[in-house]
């Protein structure tokens, strides 16, 4: 299990899709990961060996996306029992907790597969993640959210980026009443952090904090597209930035 800590008071969850990542989110300070892979297209559960390996690495908080294919967040029961799965696997690991998104067609949160998710995952740690930003009526979701007993909730307000939901975000802080924690992520950065903190009042917040690693091949065979693509990282240098802001608070 990771060790808790804060900076300055506050919560930094850097969103990191490698062992790599995961190294370099701790060595910039933050004070947890989500921990994923497939950064590029939204996230995905990690592998086996990468969560093995991360666990190896870090002695920070390692909270693992449970998301078995990008798209919506409307499963299978054959998606739903790779889930479980997960989140057994995740327990067995010494991860410090999961991230997990359930919905119902209609924009409703999933409240049988959700409570399902979570009490399997207990004692671990659980975060609702921005499913949430799907939601019909954010509100109502998230009294849902807080009676199935959900620890965290990570949401841009509705918004593709947590900077323009700025004012439900704050709605969503006063409403929890420190039922449940809401962390503000999705473009978060250091040209925004402080105001997105003070103007909602959350005490947590999420950033991929991410930089673009380019093919390292010397030769590219042009008549075969794909398999060189640039890829994500967590920037070490982008985790200092943010630390630094938010030991200034």
């Amino acid at each position: 299990m990771g060790k808790e800590i804060t900076i300055n008071g506050y919560q930094l969850e850097i969103c990191s899709n490698s062992p790599h990542s995961a190294l370099y989110a701790a060595q910039g300070g933050a004070t947890r990961i989500e921990f994923c892979q497939n950064l590029e297209n939204g996230g995905i559960t990690p592998s086996y060996g990468q969560i093995v390996q991360a666990r190896k690495l870090i002695d920070i908080g390692i909270h693992v996306l449970i998301r078995p294919r990008g798209g919506d967040f409307v499963y299978s029961d054959l998606e739903f029992d790779e889930m479980m799965a997960d989140v057994q696997f995740c327990k067995e690991a010494g991860c410090d907790g999961v991230v997990i998104g359930v919905m119902k067609n209609d924009a409703t949160v999933d409240i049988e597969r959700t409570k399902a998710l979570v009490d399997a995952a207990r004692p671990m740690h659980v975060t609702f993640h921005r499913a949430f930003d799907k939601c019909a009526d954010p509100l109502s979701s998230l009294a849902i959210l807080i009676e199935l007993g959900i620890d965290r909730l990570l949401t841009s307000g509705l918004q593709n980026k947590a900077v323009d939901g700025v004012e439900l975000l704050k709605e969503l802080v006063k409403y929890a009443e420190g039922k449940i924690v809401i962390m503000p992520g999705a473009g978060v950065d250091s040209n925004n952090i402080e105001m997105i903190l003070k103007t909602t009042g959350a005490t947590a917040i999420h950033s991929s904090a991410k930089e673009t690693v380019y093919s390292q091949m010397s030769y590219d065979r042009s008549e075969v597209e794909g398999m060189n693509e640039p890829i994500y990282r967590t920037s070490k240098e982008k985790v200092h930035q943010l630390v630094d802001i938010l030991k200034k608070q």
